[in-house]
């Protein structure tokens, strides 16, 4: 067994001779099983046990942060829209404006633009705006407050879309070619709202692509927002597949969760805001997509370890 130690935290083995027994430790890529050392000192002795076999029939993506690194166009679009809407928070006499490190944690606490908001005014109190002079009490003034925001944020997140600045992240349109022509079904779950999505799917991935979808949710679509697994749930029901057969493209810890908690196989592709994160429940970690093949995902799937 061929061995490198990396950095004083990370380990890299060459599979060649690791026997099954040993392969439920490490996070499996063609080329590599990594571990990190610093975790295993903290986990709790458990048994593990070899799933039922399992067969990739199903590849969903997320698509904020796995077919676009969006959050930074996001961020931008809200910072606007409270300017736009003079949103101040008191004390403050300025309008809001969400800064990088604060969004890279609202991002990946809080799934969908609304909930964001809701959750940023109950914790640091309601704002006035030029929609209300004084902070609104009612709930219907708040979801008012909240509805416009989020509609004018959109419609401006979408003027950045339709710039031509924006591409995909790498080897996100060779990998879902791939499973398209392999006869794998291909979909894509966003807690973002429809109409954004869509646009950016339309604009990025190509209009063939987006009409060759077999299936497309949003986060319109359903009841729950990620982390909850409903918007999994929803999909594996409309393509027809058990859940155990499908693996999702993530790229933060909210994700990984709902399709965890679907049933569902989780590969994380990170972005710069999410790098740090607890990836432990993910089958593979990747810094992106353009090293990875649809027979390197077929073959982590059918060699996913469950842990009882």
């Amino acid at each position: 067994m061929a061995m490198a130690m990396t950095s004083p935290s990370t380990l890299f083995i060459s599979p060649q001779n690791l026997s099954s027994n040993c392969s439920s430790l490490f996070h499996y890529s063609p080329k590599f099983l990594t571990f990190q050392t610093k975790k295993l000192s903290s986990l709790k002795p458990r048994r593990l046990s070899v799933s039922a076999s399992r067969s990739l029939q199903a590849l969903i993506f997320d698509c904020d942060g796995v077919i676009l690194e969006s959050e930074h166009l996001h961020r931008q679009a809200y910072n606007d829209a409270f300017a736009h809407f003079n949103v101040r928070c008191p004390p403050s006499s300025q309008p809001l404006n969400w800064d990088l490190e604060f969004y890279d944690v609202l991002q990946n606490l809080i799934g969908g633009g609304k909930p964001k908001m809701r959750w940023y005014f109950k914790e640091h109190r309601w704002p006035s705006s030029t929609l209300f002079e004084t902070p609104p009490e009612s709930d219907e003034e708040r979801a008012k407050l909240i509805d416009t925001l989020q509609d004018w944020k959109t419609e401006r997140y979408k003027e950045i879309i339709k710039s031509g600045t924006v591409e995909t992240r790498p080897g996100v349109l060779r990998l879902m070619d791939e499973a398209k022509a392999a006869g794998k079904m291909l979909a894509v779950c966003s807690a973002a709202t429809k109409s954004s999505v869509v646009l950016c799917l339309e604009n990025l991935i190509g209009m063939e692509r987006f009409k060759g979808l077999d299936c497309f949710l949003a986060g319109d679509d359903v009841k729950e927002k990620k982390p909850d697994p409903l918007i999994y749930l929803t999909a594996a029901k409309r393509l027809g597949v058990s859940e155990k057969d499908c693996l999702v493209v993530e790229d933060s810890v909210i994700g990984l969760q709902a399709a965890t908690k679907a049933g569902m196989s989780c590969v994380i592709t990170y972005t710069s805001s999410t790098a740090d994160q607890d990836f432990t429940d993910s089958i593979a970690i990747y810094p992106d997509l353009s090293n990875v093949r649809l027979s390197d995902l077929e073959l982590l799937l059918q060699n996913t370890v469950t842990a009882k």
